[in-house]
């Protein structure tokens, strides 16, 4: 039998990919979303939004695995409403008698210095797992691809400045991870037994500092991005700069240098052993998102001429 797979999120940045992907391989997919006719990617849109317990009801019916690829990033209370959308979830997907929940969270140890974006990355991570369905998670640091939030203002900051001053924050060492990569994993847990209850943390095979991926995407275009690092340049004072030089919101900006604060590597690649195959290195990736941004501009250029 087909089993039948909700995809929250479905026209999100990831969740988009997850469904595409899974339709390719022959599930029944059902894609959540809050407005359904403006969704145009693959599966059944079915409307429903996290915040909302009573709406999540008939888009559970029938779900045999449950996706969980939804955050509130740009608002300034997001962690509590991140942490009611996970409850919402967990219980609709128990009253359903949904058979597995498959989480996308975030990389870092809980060492008690977790920046708030990362802490509630966690706490969403504790509440779907105290319900009674089983869960697999996986834990990413920077998802390199086009249309991602962390990529965007990496790819912008490189693309835009002939030189930087910047904090502290940019020498943290992060594992980045490309899209298909990504992708790949959050599929390749689904039917395995095994992964049932089970954490993975997932990662491209390069580790780099954050001025390491700004100057390799400068270079990758053809230019040079110095750098003179600021001590002093607080993580407060640095998102207000990414506002102005990024399309990234001040929320949303904070919230990521908080983040970037934090060492996010792998330290377990029990994940390589169940999804076998060897990930794409950060240039390859970067190489991917450029070309995918390239293409989408050239179908919204094609639209606008008709």
């Amino acid at each position: 039998m087909t089993k039948t797979v909700l995809v929250s999120g479905a026209s999100g940045f990831i969740g988009s990919h997850v469904a595409a992907r899974l339709a390719g391989e022959g599930y029944r997919v059902r894609a959540m979303t809050r407005h359904p006719r403006d969704y145009h990617g693959e599966g059944e849109p079915t409307e429903a939004d996290v915040s909302d317990p009573g709406s999540l009801t008939a888009a559970f019916a029938g779900v045999n695995v449950a996706y969980y690829l939804v955050h509130s990033l740009a608002a300034d209370d997001f962690e509590r409403r991140d942490a009611a959308a996970a409850r919402n979830f967990a219980e609709a997907a128990a009253a359903a008698g949904v058979g597995r929940i498959i989480y996308l969270g975030g990389l870092g140890a809980n060492d008690g210095e977790l920046s708030a974006h990362l802490r509630s990355r966690r706490e969403v991570e504790r509440i779907l797992k105290s319900g009674p369905v089983p869960v697999t998670v996986l834990r990413a640091a920077v998802v390199i691809g086009h249309g991602g939030i962390s990529w965007e203002m990496t790819r912008q900051l490189a693309e835009r400045l002939p030189a930087m001053v910047t904090p502290r924050w940019v020498r943290t060492r992060t594992q980045p991870i490309a899209l298909p990569d990504a992708v790949r994993y959050l599929t390749g847990v689904l039917e395995p037994a095994e992964a049932r209850g089970r954490t993975y943390e997932i990662g491209g095979p390069e580790v780099l500092r954050y001025i390491d991926m700004l100057q390799r995407v400068a270079r990758i275009r053809g230019g040079r991005l110095p750098n003179l690092t600021v001590p002093l340049l607080t993580p407060r004072l640095s998102s207000v700069w990414l506002k102005f030089v990024t399309d990234v919101d001040l929320a949303t900006a904070r919230n990521l240098v908080d983040s970037m604060t934090t060492e996010v590597v792998v330290r377990d690649d029990a994940i390589t052993r169940l999804v076998p195959g060897a990930p794409l290195g950060y240039d390859d990736a970067v190489r991917l998102a450029l070309a995918d941004r390239e293409r989408a501009a050239g179908q919204d250029r094609v639209r606008e001429a008709r």
